[in-house]
């Protein structure tokens, strides 16, 4: 294949039961809107990212993710974020078309799927031997592009309540993304919002939420009026980066709360 094409969903946040909400959002509800949104455009692309807090914090939402995404018939590659508990995200979607971690090979790309958890934080680390692994899996890329993925922003959002709560070791990070010149891409989700910047020539990039969405630079938790959305990606075979995020016309939520 000459451009690999990935649709990335982000930030789920499904509960136990069908009914559930965040912040005045039916999250079910409002995955199907962004899927049916997503399938009505270039659909299919060669497999779909979802980069973190799959459930809210109740591991009985997988069965969800399960039946939403694995009748897709696509590839699905998901990374835990602080909302999932990692062991039983990797349980509960052992199975294909599911890809809970490491790396992907898809034509001349290498999509490599960090875990950024921290066990009862809502701000995110990478281990020591996250970063030997990454480091590792990048230099044995061979003459593939790489495109890193994990679910806490590595670069500040310019917003201080947000920013408190990224991941804790960026330079660390950013030291094993400088040793690699075939990195082309960092895409995360955990911001509920809109980001694209270069740094080195790497393209930085977050996606906004299925469900609700955090104020842009805010200094306090505050949430926006943007509706649901969710990022389409061709990752070119020149290593070029083609990116477009797509908002649906669900309305934004139906009530506020910042519990």
């Amino acid at each position: 294949m000459s451009t690999v094409r990935l649709t990335q969903f982000t930030d789920l946040h499904l509960c136990a039961e069908e009914s559930g909400r965040l912040r005045g959002v039916p999250t079910l509800a409002s995955l199907s809107a962004v899927l049916d949104h997503a399938r009505r455009g270039q659909w299919p692309p060669d497999a779909l990212l979802v980069t973190g807090d799959l459930v809210q914090d109740d591991s009985a939402g997988y069965a969800h993710v399960r039946r939403m995404f694995g009748s897709l018939r696509l590839p699905v590659l998901c990374l835990p974020g602080n909302h999932d508990r990692p062991e039983a995200m990797h349980r509960e979607l052992s199975r294909g078309p599911f890809v809970t971690g490491g790396h992907v090979d898809l034509g001349v790309w290498r999509i490599v799927l960090l875990d950024s958890v921290v066990p009862g934080r809502a701000g995110g680390a990478l281990s020591e031997a996250s970063l030997a692994g990454l480091d590792e899996t990048l230099a044995n890329a061979g003459t593939r592009h790489a495109l890193v993925c994990l679910h806490h922003h590595p670069v500040p959002m310019m917003s201080r309540w947000l920013d408190q709560v990224g991941l804790a070791n960026p330079r660390d990070f950013f030291s094993v993304i400088d040793r690699h010149v075939n990195v082309r891409g960092v895409i995360w989700g955990h911001v509920h919002q809109s980001f694209d910047a270069l740094r080195n020539g790497v393209r930085l990039l977050a996606t906004p939420s299925t469900c609700a969405q955090f104020l842009p630079r805010a200094d306090q938790f505050a949430l926006d009026h943007s509706p649901p959305a969710y990022r389409t990606l061709a990752l070119r075979a020149d290593g070029s980066i083609a990116t477009e995020v797509l908002w649906t016309d669900m309305p934004a939520r139906d009530s506020v709360s910042a519990a």
